[in-house]
């Protein structure tokens, strides 16, 4: 195999892209500072059992997995760096009020997550810690909304709600095992109505009629009239619609949807979850939700709701951007040259020097404007 290639769901970004990339993360990352987030920067290694701790099998299965030679323990690379921010907020920062935390950074998955997609994640998120209410769920949304509008996303946007409490809630009191649990919430996200009646046969008959009613609750927000009909009428299952019906009426800007079966992503979910769709994205361009106890390991359970997106995936469904424009100047030793091309690039402008015999070649920018001398000095004119 020859040295250059690279591993499968593993690429080089190549310059307009990559500069398209960080352009995006420091328009991502002014936009979370605008709603108060702190920037945080966790490890891209660390102990497998803080990194994997309560999380579930799906993250575990996308971990990379290795040995430390300096301690002999098992160590990961991080997969998701949501309970990460969750051990900084819960052991480091430890606060009694409320903490708004953003990041971005790679993240590793031992497999694509769905065809196509990269394997090397640049993961973008905001979360925040300390409110239980409704207000820190409609802020995360307005946040992820306004994320989309500032990299440029023209398309309308769907934002699909659901809730986790709502498949919780039907399992209660149902005596099955990790299991089986695991292959209902595997027949509720591929909405197989067969396989789900299949391993619910035995189940009491109220959690059964429940689980068998979900794959069909999506659409509009008439679904939510048609769950309150046909789900139990319980405690936890009327807050979940109550609260999943609130934040649909505080959001603007974007249609709405609702797939009360929708168990995708990791297992840390509690309450409120959703996904943002737009045209010429394969998947949802974001994923987030509350997670209330996902610090709970790290001896601190607090409320907690955020979301993350992958910045790469974003950069696929929007226009390329124009090359960079920039100034040519001439390779020379000419008086005064230097200082004019330094105090050109200290006011942020950039300028491309052009090496003798490489006049005609192209390149990432775009010279609109060259740097000539007219009498002993040097000025800008266009091209």
């Amino acid at each position: 195999m020859s040295a250059w290639v690279l591993p499968d769901h593993i690429a080089d970004v190549l310059p307009s892209e990559a500069r398209h990339i960080e352009e995006l993360r420091r328009q991502l990352l002014d936009t979370a500072r605008g709603y108060g987030c702190e920037l945080v920067m966790p490890p891209l290694l660390e102990h497998l059992e803080s990194l994997l701790s309560g999380t579930g099998e799906a993250l575990d299965l996308q971990t990379f997995k290795l040995v430390d030679q300096l301690s002999g323990r098992s160590m990961g690379l991080r997969a998701d760096t949501t309970p990460q921010v969750a051990r900084i907020d819960a052991h480091l920062l430890n606060r009694r009020g409320v903490a708004r935390l953003c990041y971005c950074g790679p993240v590793l998955h031992t497999r694509p997550d769905r065809p196509h997609a990269t394997r090397e994640p640049l993961q973008f998120g905001a979360e925040i810690y300390g409110h239980a209410g409704l207000e820190a769920d409609t802020e995360v949304l307005r946040l992820a909304l306004d994320c989309l509008r500032a990299a440029g996303v023209k398309h309308p946007v769907i934002v699909d709600l659901a809730d986790a409490r709502i498949v919780r809630a039907l399992f209660a009191g149902v005596p099955v095992d990790a299991a089986t649990i695991a292959r209902v919430h595997a027949a509720l996200a591929a909405k197989d109505a067969s396989a789900l009646s299949d391993i619910t046969k035995d189940f009491p008959a109220v959690a059964r009629e429940g689980l068998l009613a979900l794959p069909s609750l999506y659409g509009d927000a008439a679904v939510l009239d048609e769950a309150a009909r046909v789900l139990p009428d319980t405690a936890t299952m009327r807050q979940a619609l109550s609260d999943l019906r609130q934040l649909a009426g505080r959001l603007e800007g974007a249609r709405l949807s609702f797939d009360l079966a929708d168990l995708r992503g990791y297992a840390y979910y509690s309450g409120m979850r959703f996904g943002i769709y737009t045209e010429g994205a394969s998947d949802a361009l974001v994923r987030g939700g509350r997670y209330d106890e996902v610090g709970a390991v790290f001896g601190r359970n607090r409320p907690a709701v955020g979301f993350s997106l992958d910045v790469r995936e974003l950069v696929g469904v929007l226009p390329a951007r124009p090359l960079r424009a920039a100034i040519r100047a001439p390779w020379s030793d000419a008086p005064g040259l230097g200082q004019s091309i330094a105090a050109l690039r200290g006011q942020g402008e950039t300028v491309v020097c052009v090496l003798p015999g490489h006049e005609s070649e192209i390149d990432e920018f775009h010279c609109d404007r060259e740097l000539i001398e007219q009498a002993g000095q040097w000025k800008v004119q266009s091209i």
